[in-house]
């Protein structure tokens, strides 16, 4: 249980001090400033009193009711005050002090001893190098910072001090209120995860927010984040999104689900909604805290310009939100009531002239709609009435409805009243108009989760399980596939041309000859595939050509691959993979030799259910192709969509398989074929491992 850090009985502050310069002062006075009503024990022993509460010399006579202490002392004394806590009887700490691994190896043993120490005196421990926690409700604010939220709904956990600092100043000048801020540090005990947890059961938390920029425990994090993404949603910001995750990679698969696609991949299975900023974080956490969902994508625009209004559509319609179709009534009623040069399609511009009343009617009238789902309100500044006018009205109208409303009262100068206003009403206000759709997306995309059933997978795929590992342990890929009657072409592996010309005959002509050597892992960069091959000279000639492309390369051929060639047909790829942190994984996206370069690709968390493989294949545009493009007809999306449950159920079943790729696996009418499959075992896996199950 971690209530100890958000609602103790008594803390002691070990390192306080009476110097208002020192950490150790700015802890004391936010316990007592913020109307802590528990015990406050500053330990100091060179000091009295600060602030008024007496100063003990140590921990060890720090008197009854203490539950919490806060630890503030140079990093070499950590340990002995953390281990005086603990023979005290105090289980739980926050140790605000610097020192420690972020400072290299010498900090990192000091770190190790208090995971020992932890440990043996069954303590919990947030910290070190972090700022402290707040609890909005009880009120208690253990950390240094200046200042403090409001009260509120939105619960906060940082990886990050500097960010729950800035967090605490942001959320002071804009008046949004939070339940509880976390700083974690190095989580020396306490990880982001178990945070996560305590948010979810917080009773005055109804959105968890983080700052995230690793997971200690990959599945736990995924158990975790779901089962509090079913009952309160769940933003978070993933720092450190680049391409390192990708590095050194040879696959397909492996370059393209990368560290940043996995954690995207595990967000959107565990119901996280991952923001892109920080700001986007909070936008989405406030509406979702404050505003119910909404049914569908249908959003009505009210404005009193057109400028912003245009913006906001450009942007709702990026977003894959879209612009309602009103009805012949409600535009009617509008015609009735508004100005006669408004416009009363979708956007509705109630002019400049229009003041609150005239939004009232309109936005009302949208929000009872049957064609709409959700409201934009927007208001660019004007000379005619009060910001802070329209915003009582916006919040009232909105109060008696059960749709989402997201309001834009533009500006920064004159809007302060009326953000104050919105925020009482629990609408949400945003800046500028364009920056609606993320918000309306998030709860969109919420929505849409929650009516995703979350068993994974509820079909059992058939399959020869001790086949399949047999298959593995030999390291024969193609033989894998056809253990999880996953299509090969016809083909036949040749060591001499004489060979290649006799299988090719037995195929049917065309065929495709390709290179076989293990040296090589992507035969199209060394020339080693040759194409529609008709009748014997071209099959002689595509022998001499890629054994001279081989040599060229430097690599050992040892004979070719005579294959059907199939024509009129879609490729894409399908990959799985087993990542470092949340497990087994797959792929899916446009296949053939353009792979890397158009990126077209979805990743997921294995093993999937129909409606999640379904979902991952219209992620991509090689998904929309699938169902007909243009000219091109429309490819056996079936197989598809069970090859994809096939090669999740696979990469859940045998983690020993680190990389498996079809690329490309043609789609034609009816039927897909696995052209080129390549695979790898984990190193640190036993091939004897896999002959039994």
């Amino acid at each position: 249980m971690l209530d100890s850090f958000f609602k103790p009985k008594g803390v002691a502050v070990i390192g306080a001090s009476r110097d208002p310069h020192k950490l150790g002062y700015g802890v004391v006075r936010n316990l007592k400033e913020f109307r802590y009503s528990g015990a406050i024990y500053p330990v100091n022993k060179s000091a009295s009193e600060i602030l008024g509460e007496p100063c003990y010399p140590s921990v060890s006579e720090v008197p009854d009711p203490v539950d919490l202490a806060v630890i503030v002392v140079p990093a070499p004394v950590v340990p002995d005050m953390l281990r005086e806590c603990g023979a005290r009887g105090i289980r739980h700490a926050i140790i605000i002090s610097g020192g420690f691994s972020e400072t290299g190896e010498e900090g990192k043993a000091l770190e190790e001893k208090l995971k020992e120490i932890a440990k043996d005196q069954d303590m919990r421990v947030i910290g070190p190098n972090c700022i402290g926690t707040i609890d909005t409700h009880t009120p208690v604010n253990t950390t240094f910072v200046t200042g403090m939220p409001e009260t509120g709904e939105i619960g906060f956990c940082s990886q990050s001090g500097a960010m729950v600092a800035s967090v605490i100043d942001w959320a002071r000048g804009a008046g949004v209120g939070f339940s509880r801020i976390v700083s974690l540090g190095n989580q020396v005990d306490v990880n982001e995860t178990q945070m996560i947890e305590a948010l979810a059961e917080d009773r005055e938390t109804k959105v968890i927010t983080a700052y995230i920029e690793g997971v200690s425990d990959g599945q736990a994090f995924l158990e975790a984040t779901k089962k509090a993404a079913l009952n309160k949603p769940v933003v978070a910001l993933k720092s450190g999104r680049g391409e390192s995750g990708a590095k050194a990679v040879a696959s397909h698969t492996g370059a393209l689900a990368g560290s940043a696609e996995a954690y995207e991949a595990a967000f959107e299975r565990s119901g996280v909604q991952q923001a892109n900023t920080m700001e986007e974080m909070f936008d989405w956490a406030r509406a979702l805290a404050w505003q119910p969902l909404p049914r569908g994508k249908r959003v009505g625009v009210l404005t009193n310009a057109g400028g912003p209004a245009i913006l906001a559509v450009d942007a709702l319609e990026k977003s894959g939100l879209e612009l309602a179709t009103l009805t012949d009534s409600t535009k009617s009623y509008l015609r009735s009531r508004l100005p006669k040069a408004a416009s009363v399609s979708n956007p509705v511009d109630v002019l400049a002239g229009s003041g609150p009343g005239t939004y009232a009617v309109a936005l009302d009238a949208l929000l009872t709609d049957e064609t709409v789902d959700a409201v934009v309100v927007i208001q660019a500044p004007q000379d005619w009435f009060l910001p802070a006018s329209l915003a009582e009205v916006v919040g009232e109208v909105a109060g008696v409805h059960d749709k989402p409303v997201i309001a834009s009262i533009m500006g920064k100068a004159s809007v302060g009243e009326a953000l104050n206003i919105l925020h009482k009403r629990k609408v949400p206000n945003v800046s500028f108009p364009e920056r609606v759709a993320s918000v309306l997306s998030a709860m969109v995309n919420r929505k849409q989760w929650l009516k995703t059933p979350q068993n994974t997978p509820p079909e059992s795929v058939d399959v020869d399980k001790k086949g399949i590992r047999r298959a593995v342990a030999q390291e024969d890929w193609e033989d894998v596939l056809s253990e999880c009657d996953i299509l090969l072409p016809p083909q036949k592996k040749a060591k001499t041309p004489e060979q290649a010309l006799k299988f090719a005959k037995e195929i049917g002509f065309p065929v495709v000859l390709k290179l076989i050597s293990k040296s090589v892992s992507h035969k199209t960069e060394v020339d080693g595939v040759k194409l529609d091959l008709r009748n014997d000279d071209q099959v002689q000639m595509a022998w001499e050509e890629v054994k001279e492309s081989a040599n060229k390369a430097g690599a050992v051929m040892e004979g070719v691959l005579i294959q059907k060639m199939f024509t009129g047909g879609q490729e894409v790829i399908l990959g799985i993979k087993q990542d470092e942190q949340f497990g087994p994984m797959v792929l899916f996206g446009s296949g053939g030799t353009d792979v890397e370069l158009l990126k077209d690709v979805a990743s997921g968390i294995a093993p999937l259910n129909r409606m999640q493989a379904e979902h991952l294949i219209d992620k991509t545009r090689a998904g929309t192709k699938l169902q007909g493009w243009r000219n091109q007809a429309p490819a056996d999306r079936e197989t598809v969509i069970s090859y994809l449950m096939r090669m999740a159920q696979l990469a859940n079943d045998i983690p020993e398989i680190k990389e498996l790729e079809i690329n490309p696996l043609y789609v034609l009418p009816e039927g897909a074929y696995a052209l080129d499959v390549r695979g790898s075992l984990a190193e640190d896996k036993q091939t004897e491992k896999l002959e039994t199950l």
